[in-house]
């Protein structure tokens, strides 16, 4: 079943499409393709612009996963851009403070920042531009202005007495004046074009060639000048956050110098024609193939996509991978995952097989190869509420509604999303990035950078023996998901989304849709919804079991089912559920390739282009 109508068209064409979170970085990223960048090139152009652009949902300071594929080597790769914890965070330091959790915002919840050292890695190994010219669009932008979309000024509403009262480095970038930007104003970031600019000066005088001025470049951020006011920053600054008190950071230079982005292999699993890859599971990526293994017993392939069977089936799957990532998910190098047995598909049959026609109330990790689960402490999220400072909203970037009048005084709060780019380009290089962390509210600014850094650490937890618990080194287990798919065993997609624990949720169903027969646009508009039922990736972790949130539009006799079925249904304003981005390629009937891509209208500010 497709939709009568969608808000604009599936984009077509053979030369070139992106889709991203928000218009400028389409047309950056479309704009490197018409002159003559490859996809990587245009996806880190893009990537950069995302930066500036967006800054209440990442920064220069954030983190990337990207999947791609090279048309040269004929193979899917990962690139992980997910920082690690610094030496000195343990649980031990956390617990000595009298916490049950990393807090959520602040300096405390730092990893080393990995978005700067994995686009570079990207456009160093299969770009072919120069660093001066991709970061030019960014560096523009942060100098001469950029239009903020309203979400921007809703977010800094919603921390302003924060920024004017505690981080003022903070308020000095993001309260001009001192007072909140308006919608739709011309906004500047020049600390961020100074320290962008800076780095380019120092490594074009380092090498003469491009491979040379590129690793110079990592050389300064991670071991240079930027590594020496992040050091001294976090070292020497207490600054309040989620507990209540004034904290110094535990990030350091040394924990900058030792990282690198390295390469992974995606996993994979099959539905019908398609191969879906996702990253490993240092990320929540397998959720989403642990849902698709599960659905391919259930039979959705044949129902109503805005059926309540269809959505029943679709969020018990994910009440029950969800439920394996609490138990079982952690970065690989420091956790024995059984990722091949949670992978099966005689596991992902034992699961499905426990899907019935009644909502499941209770959060079931599986049993794996026999070996029994361990949760965190999922009553930490509790006590950790009665004990915090809540007043500038929790782990996710947060937002205050803006009123119909000049004067702006609503505290509604809302939690927010992250980025995402997707780029093919005419000799069929597929990206897809999901770029996040560093947003405007996370923590406060460094003065000397202009820009704020990752508090991923979060997503970490404190007790002993979990597979997602903090170890200095370790990779916290990020949100962050983008998508790659085959068909036919050809390269076809990629695909993604913002939206931390909605992401593998809303692109479940979205390819599923997909893969049904709607188009791009179609899937991507269809009504969606999520599901709470398990502990938050954010902080304070906390969890609704059987709440299930769906978009308004969805039909009212599907509504009613799903809440005679047991679920405890929640009903979402209309355009309220998934940020998807997709492109796609398949052989053109004339030889070449076709190439297609859809947007996200919802919050108006997603665009796809292309021809």
């Amino acid at each position: 079943m497709s939709p009568s109508f969608t808000t604009r068209p599936e984009i077509r064409g053979t030369y070139g499409v992106v889709s991203s979170t928000h218009w400028l970085a389409s047309q950056v990223a479309m704009g490197v393709l018409e002159r003559g960048g490859n996809a990587y090139d245009a996806a880190v152009a893009g990537g950069f612009t995302l930066q500036i652009v967006e800054p209440h949902l990442n920064g220069p300071g954030g983190e990337v996963p990207i999947l791609f594929w090279s048309e040269r080597e004929q193979r899917m790769r990962a690139l992980c851009g997910q920082g690690p914890a610094p030496a000195l965070a343990t649980p031990a330091y956390f617990r000595g403070m009298g916490l049950d959790l990393v807090p959520g915002i602040g300096l405390l919840p730092a990893t080393v920042p990995g978005a700067f050292g994995a686009w570079l890695t990207l456009l160093r190994d299969y770009g072919t531009w120069e660093l001066a010219d991709v970061l030019r669009p960014a560096i523009d932008y942060a100098r001469n202005g950029f239009p903020l979309v309203p979400r921007i000024s809703q977010a800094i509403l919603a921390v302003q007495a924060l920024f004017r009262d505690e981080w003022t480095s903070s308020g000095d970038v993001w309260l001009p004046g001192g007072r909140v930007p308006a919608p739709d104003a011309l906004f500047r970031t020049p600390a961020i074009a100074a320290t962008y600019t800076r780095i380019l000066d120092e490594a074009h005088a380092a090498s003469t060639d491009r491979h040379g001025r590129i690793d110079a470049a990592l050389d300064v951020w991670y071991r240079g000048f930027v590594a020496d006011e992040i050091d001294a920053y976090y070292t020497n600054t207490a600054a309040l956050d989620t507990t209540g008190q004034r904290n110094r950071g535990l990030l350091r230079k040394s924990d900058l110098a030792d990282w690198r982005a390295v390469y992974d292999e995606p996993l994979t699993t099959q539905y019908g024609r398609y191969t879906v890859a996702k990253c490993g599971v240092w990320s929540q990526g397998p959720v989403h193939l642990q849902q698709l293994a599960m659905l391919r017993h259930l039979d959705v392939g044949a129902l109503d996509p805005l059926s309540p069977e269809f959505v029943h089936r679709v969020a018990e799957a994910a009440k029950l991978a969800f439920a394996d990532r609490a138990a079982w998910y952690g970065d690989p190098d420091f956790a024995e995952v059984p990722l091949a047995a949670l992978l099966s598909d005689d596991y992902a049959r034992l699961r499905a097989a426990g899907i019935g026609d009644r909502a499941s109330t209770a959060l079931q990790p599986g049993s794996p190869a026999g070996q029994a689960p361990r949760l965190p402490d999922l009553d930490a999220a509790v006590r950790t509420l009665a004990a915090s400072d809540t007043r500038y909203g929790v782990g996710e970037p947060t937002f205050a509604a803006l009123p119909p009048v000049t004067e702006w005084a609503s505290r509604e709060l809302f939690v927010g999303d992250t980025c995402q780019i997707d780029v093919i380009d005419r000799d069929g290089n597929m990206v897809a990035a999901t770029p996040s962390g560093g947003w405007l509210s996370s923590s406060p600014v460094v003065p000397a950078l202009g820009f704020s850094l990752t508090t991923r650490l979060q997503m970490t937890w404190l007790d002993e023996g979990v597979p997602g618990q903090l170890r200095p080194g370790k990779r916290p287990c990020t949100t962050l998901s983008p998508g790659l798919a085959l068909r036919d065993g050809l390269p076809y997609m990629a695909f993604g989304t913002p939206g931390g624990d909605q992401q593998d949720q809303w692109t479940v169903a979205f390819f599923l849709r997909h893969a049904m027969g709607m188009n791009l646009q179609e899937a991507i508009e269809a009504p969606s919804w999520h599901i709470d039922h398990f502990p938050g990736s954010f902080w304070p972790r906390s969890q609704t079991l059987n709440r299930l949130t769906v978009e308004a539009r969805m039909p009212a006799a599907t509504l009613d089912a799903l809440r005679a079925a047991g679920h405890d249904v929640k009903v979402g304003p209309d355009w309220s559920e998934g940020r998807i981005s997709a492109c796609t390629r398949e052989p053109a009937a004339g030889g070449g390739l076709l190439l297609r891509a859809g947007a996200n209208p919802r919050g108006m500010q997603g665009y796809a282009v292309g021809r």
